[in-house]
């Protein structure tokens, strides 16, 4: 009887780590559970051309906003500011930068674009 007990916690336990996984991959729960210490430096542009607004899938902490934001602001003549919230980056530009080029980056850092305008 004691067995069978045990093998019961353990078939649940196992369960409950595949659906955590599960999510975890699909990008519905903590990324990575780490916590997110350090700040992005915010990028100053000297004459702003233009803005678009990128919707994004899979951001679920301050760590993966501050992913977004640095790889943005990685590209030149680009500023990205995340609002984790309503799962977006305005990205404003002195510079024309293509959607697949904003798409690229994103994506790269592990991310769905969903829409950009």
């Amino acid at each position: 009887m004691e067995n069978i007990v045990i093998i019961g916690v353990l078939v649940i336990v196992v369960i409950i780590g595949v659906i955590y996984t599960v999510k975890h991959f699909k990008g519905e729960s903590s990324c990575c559970g780490g916590g997110s210490s350090v700040k992005v430096k915010k990028k100053k542009l000297k004459n702003v051309i233009a803005r678009k607004t990128i919707i994004i899938e899979g951001m679920t902490c301050d760590h993966c906003k501050n992913r977004v934001e640095r790889v943005l602001n990685e590209m030149e003549g680009v500023a990205g500011k995340v609002n984790l919230s309503k799962k977006q980056a305005i990205a404003s530009m002195e510079k024309e930068v293509s959607d697949d080029a904003l798409r690229a980056v994103i994506e790269k850092a592990g991310y769905k674009v969903v829409e950009i305008r």
